[in-house]
């Protein structure tokens, strides 16, 4: 029996197929702004003309989920959407409704898709082969991508879509060859020090920035606050800005 067992070919495992959703589901969604909850806040930040085209930038949703829920598309570098995310936002402070529970789901759970294979890819990936030489600033969250691309356009913004999101070497293929500075949130410095080193294989320059931990205080750091939060709300906003420029200007030969 053990000669027979010897004999047999070893099958190999196909790797599964990575999942997409239909572009036309996306287009459905990009509509119905004045009820989206995120809207109503950027409005109020930067006036409706400007939320609309970061809105059809990043290809922005409106979900009817939860009543003015806001639709994160995962959409790659070759147009595929591998997912959208969805989150429930209060309109006046723009932070996340987790209260009575933490309001964020999946559109392909929404949609009952079974065994969906999701490889996640950067929020704004879309974006990338559009503009191949502006500078790529990295950072956590979605709302913060689309705040910071408001305040510092000269950076193409994307987000990994959490802490840990789409941190991985296959994902990151897509910044070869680009200049990358990481954002993280306050706290979060240290560990994703730690990834950049996945990156320093692959793209022609990275920063891993320390802006907000040094002109941030314990309080702030306790909260773990973003760049959007200091955008939004810090008077060491115009501090933080000019130390990113500084930090996007090209290496000198």
């Amino acid at each position: 029996a053990s000669d027979v067992y010897k004999r047999q070919p070893i099958k190999e495992v196909e790797p599964k197929a990575t999942s997409y959703i239909d572009l036309d589901i996306v287009n459905q969604s990009l509509q119905r702004y004045p009820d989206n909850k995120l809207f109503q806040f950027l409005s109020a930040q930067f006036g409706e003309a400007e939320t609309l085209k970061l809105m059809a930038k990043y290809k922005v949703g409106t979900s009817k989920h939860w009543d003015g829920a806001t639709v994160f598309w995962q959409i790659d570098y070759q147009n595929r959407v591998r997912t959208g995310k969805i989150m429930l936002y209060n309109p006046t402070t723009g932070k996340r409704i987790k209260e009575p529970y933490n309001h964020v789901t999946w559109v392909h759970s929404v949609l009952h898709k079974e065994d969906y294979n999701l490889k996640q890819c950067f929020f704004g990936e879309h974006l990338l082969p559009e503009d191949k030489s502006r500078p790529v600033a990295l950072v956590e969250s979605e709302k913060t991508a689309l705040i910071a691309s408001y305040y510092l356009p000269q950076f193409l913004w994307i987000a990994s879509g959490g802490k840990n999101g789409c941190f991985n070497s296959e994902a990151m293929q897509v910044l070869k060859g680009r200049e990358v500075t990481l954002i993280p949130d306050l706290g979060a410095t240290e560990q994703w020090k730690e990834k950049s080193a996945l990156l320093s294989g692959i793209c022609k320059r990275v920063v891993v920035s320390n802006v907000l931990e040094c002109t941030s205080d314990e309080e702030q750091r306790s909260q773990g606050l973003d760049i959007a939060d200091f955008f939004l709300y810090s008077p060491s906003k115009r501090q933080i800005l000019l130390s990113l420029i500084h930090i996007s200007e090209p290496t000198r030969p």
